[in-house]
């Protein structure tokens, strides 16, 4: 099975060649690194900073233990002689479940990464209308400025969303993704800055009522079990991909434990939903809320994508449908003028759907194809984070609602 003399693929092959541990592990940073990262501050406020980075590595632990889960049990399903390959966590929902199980995958994908758009329509539009120093107050004919900027990224999303292949989107996502990591990194050089100026007063537990609120937003996070299938797939040596994979997650922990807990130590208890939001609305603050807006907006038709392939395959025969794709692309929108908060809706998005798709379904998967061969402990094991998953589910998703629902003062 393996290749010969250093070839990654034959000469004749039109597969594309497989990547190395570099590479694998690039691809794993940008596939889990995205908009969750900042409403961790937020997170933090409310469980206090010891307990939020207790509940992110352990949400990052378990991100890889399932993800791992998927790998082992695909491994094994192949080695069945005539078992068709496996591409994707749909086709080993599809494997394991049949078509119920692959309903349910894209079941999950679709509501996932909608849930995703609206939280990059909620940013994009809450930042604009924080820069023009006016978020709630009336405007031109009744509209708030956050809603007529939502509206006001439509008729561009359109056209993005009208490209057909992604091919044509590559060099602006990668334009998109320098933008982020540098306004990313200087979020974090100011945190610090503002850290030493300020030093407000910290709490390092919060109450437990939030904890599940606060996994949720966890969750959301480190989402990108939908990539380790595809990223395993092209990987050159497979047998340390799982070393590659853990080293990615713990970096990206280690990264979102610093942004976490630097923006809260910087703010205290004045930490916003949008940590950008904190940076207050000098030339530097706006030159980085603007440049995570051109990243998310860019990202928006790229994370679209995978709901396009599954609901044009499921209704138009996998054949391109523009006016499908614009529907779909104004209920996000329509949605996305719902919900007041960011943070609450990483949260709700986290809990309500995340969580089943990082947990409890590659548990389930696992222990359907390795229950007769592992016995109780497997069943144990896998039982034990499938409960876990929907406690997190039903607790979460409530706590959730409870906080958008929540009159504001």
């Amino acid at each position: 099975m393996g290749f010969h003399n250093g070839e990654d693929t034959p000469l004749l092959s039109n597969a594309p060649p497989l990547s190395s541990k570099f590479k694998t592990f690039a691809n794993v940073f940008i596939s889990i690194v995205g908009a969750g990262v900042l409403g961790l501050p937020y997170s933090f406020k409310k469980t206090g900073w010891v307990m939020g980075l207790i509940m992110l590595f352990t949400v990052a632990y378990l991100t890889y233990h399932c993800m791992m889960l998927l790998v082992q049990t695909r491994r094994k399903l192949e080695t069945i002689v005539g078992f068709p390959k496996i591409n994707s966590f749909g086709d080993l929902g599809y494997a394991t479940g049949g078509p119920f199980g692959k309903f349910c995958i894209d079941a999950m994908v679709v509501l996932s990464q909608c849930g995703f758009c609206v939280s990059y329509l909620i940013f994009i539009a809450t930042t604009l209308a924080y820069l023009v120093n006016d978020t709630n107050s009336a405007s031109i004919l009744g509209f708030t400025p956050k809603v007529l900027f939502l509206w006001g990224c439509l008729p561009f999303q359109l056209g993005l969303n009208a490209i057909p292949t992604l091919t044509h989107l590559a060099p602006l996502s990668i334009f998109a993704d320098a933008v982020d990591i540098a306004a990313k990194g200087v979020v974090m050089v100011e945190d610090v800055l503002v850290f030493l100026e300020n030093r407000p007063p910290l709490k390092t537990f919060g109450s437990l009522s939030v904890f599940f609120y606060s996994l949720g937003v966890a969750v959301y996070a480190f989402e990108g079990i939908g990539m380790v299938l595809p990223l395993e797939s092209e990987a050159k040596d497979k047998e340390k991909f799982g070393g590659v994979l853990g080293m990615g997650v713990m970096v990206i922990s280690l990264l979102y434990g610093a942004f976490g807990a630097l923006g809260y130590f910087a703010f205290g208890e004045e930490t916003q939903g949008i940590i950008t939001t904190n940076l207050g609305q000098g030339m530097l603050g706006a030159l980085v809320q603007l440049g995570l807006c051109i990243n998310l907006f860019i990202t928006f038709p790229l994370m679209m994508n995978p709901v396009y392939e599954v609901v044009e395959r499921r209704l138009c025969d996998s054949n391109y449908c523009l006016w499908l794709r614009w529907l779909l692309v104004f209920v996000v929108s329509l949605v996305a003028l719902l919900v007041p908060n960011f943070a609450d809706f990483l949260s709700l998005v986290g809990s309500s759907v995340c969580v089943i798709l990082s947990f409890v379904l590659p548990a389930m998967f696992h222990y359907m194809v390795f229950r007769d061969e592992f016995g109780w402990s497997c069943m144990v094991w896998d039982g034990a984070i499938i409960v876990f998953g929907l406690l997190v589910a039903v607790t979460g998703t409530w706590s959730s609602l409870m906080h958008i629902l929540a009159p504001t003062a």
